[in-house]
């Protein structure tokens, strides 16, 4: 008798080495799910968290002391930096009154209905 195995045997032995391949990698995919599940949960935790953005926004210009430069709204992208600071709503209107220019971009004139003089 000879020890070479028949061509149906490799086939099965094949058949298990592919097998017990695809438990591992399904396994490892399994394990690429539940971290990136854990990610989302801790994101969206982190977002439920995050206070609401101010709805309005007082750009300084710069230097120490110096004089409000523009009224934005809450969500403007124009409005980045230290120089910012989140207003009310009054005084975002009474900012304009005084002649505080209005963003160009977010238009906060426009939203809180404030036609400067």
């Amino acid at each position: 008798m000879t020890d070479v195995p028949s061509r149906l045997e490799l086939l099965y032995f094949a058949r298990r080495v592919i097998v017990q391949q695809a438990q591992a990698s399904l396994a490892q995919l399994d394990r690429w799910i539940a971290v990136e599940e854990d990610r989302e949960t801790t994101r969206r935790r982190a977002e439920d968290r995050r206070p609401p953005p101010p709805e309005w926004l007082l750009e300084r210009g710069i230097g120490a002391g110096s004089p409000p430069a523009l009224v934005h709204q809450g969500g403007c992208t124009m409005a980045k930096g230290v120089r910012i600071q989140p207003i009310s709503e009054g005084q975002a209107r009474r900012a304009l009154y005084e002649h505080v220019e209005a963003c160009p971009f977010c238009n906060p004139d426009t939203a809180l209905h404030v036609i400067p003089e």
